[in-house]
């Protein structure tokens, strides 16, 4: 997970709501109880926490500048604060680049949350934190997602125990704001241990087009991985929602969700076993709702069979309270 730094000068309001939503590190004027505190300085700030620390900041100009932080990452800096002009991406990939091995963690201090996606998601790795004065708790919601979203998420192969028809059900159908690539889906199921990779519909038929935008995810009570690493459930989910898009080899990117249609149809029941662990998602019964192999081919469900193999995500959250994970002992069946 990356760092979020969260401006909070002359703002209380903001720094309660920070830190009642996880937050551990702020930028003040003075050290803040409890937190990791960046106090600004005369060439940077002075890191307060478990181990006080100079932190250097930088404006990047010119490419002196970038050579400049390469020698602080080698004089043993183990953070340099960096601030950008109008050139943003090419100098800060130059950085990334010069950095790599060194251990030097870069944060990047960003004006709004449109930056922050752009830094934390350059040359796919991205800078290692962002520094960022959100100007409301929907900005402050939609930076930690950014900040907590995996780069990558494990998928494995899981084999497929049984599929059968369970009547007709409620199943939402999510409509993101991007188009989606083939192999890309999102992560559904009815447990908390175990989640399907649901693949969009950008294969159509000679009765339906392409509906890249879309993944017909499942019945409403299943939960949606979502990039902060919560859940939520189908029913739930709204437009300006922001959900986790996951390709078969579990490169993920977050995307905003334009519409939700719910609506009643067929369904159809898949489990699916990995290890000793048994999964469970329900799906509308339709030719167009497809799973993904460890092949990286698509199968539909109403071709899916006992003994196939299929892409699932293992969780090592066994219980879920309002999408959060929680220790407890939870029996999902």
């Amino acid at each position: 997970m990356k760092k979020l730094v969260v401006n909070v000068e002359g703002d209380d309001t903001l720094f309660r709501k920070a830190l009642s939503q996880g937050v551990q590190s702020f930028l003040s004027q003075s050290p803040l109880h409890g937190v990791e505190t960046y106090v600004p300085t005369q060439d940077g700030y002075v890191r307060h926490g478990e181990k006080k620390a100079t932190v250097p900041r930088v404006v990047i100009r010119s490419p002196r500048d970038l050579e400049h932080v390469a020698e602080l990452a080698r004089s043993g800096a183990d953070e340099v604060v960096i601030a950008t002009g109008d050139w943003k991406i090419i100098p800060v990939e130059n950085l990334l680049a010069m950095l790599e091995g060194t251990g030097c963690r870069v944060l990047a201090e960003v004006s709004n949350v449109s930056e922050a996606e752009l830094f934390i998601n350059i040359l796919e790795k991205g800078v290692d934190g962002i520094v960022a004065k959100p100007e409301n708790e929907q900005e402050l919601r939609i930076l930690l997602e950014l900040v907590k979203k995996p780069a990558e998420i494990q998928l494995v192969e899981a084999v497929v125990e049984e599929v059968r028809p369970v009547g007709v059900g409620d199943r939402a159908c999510v409509d993101t704001v991007t188009m989606m690539e083939i192999g890309e889906g999102m992560l559904v199921g009815s447990k908390a241990s175990m989640f399907f990779l649901i693949h969009n519909e950008a294969v159509g038929s000679s009765f339906t087009s392409p509906r890249p935008f879309r993944v017909n995810a499942g019945a409403v009570h299943s939960y949606v991985l979502m990039p902060d690493g919560n859940t939520k459930y189908l029913s739930e989910l709204e437009a300006g929602d922001r959900v986790l898009i996951v390709s078969r080899t579990g490169r993920t990117r977050i995307a905003s969700i334009g519409r939700v249609k719910i609506e009643r149809r067929p369904l159809r029941l898949v489990k699916a076993r990995y290890n000793d662990m048994l999964g469970v998602v329900t799906v509308q019964d339709a030719e167009t709702i497809r799973f993904v192999t460890p092949g990286g081919e698509l199968i539909s469900v109403t071709e899916l069979k006992k003994n196939d193999k299929i892409l699932c995500h293992i969780s090592q959250t066994r219980g879920r309270h309002f999408g959060m994970a929680v220790e407890e002992t939870v029996v999902e069946k």
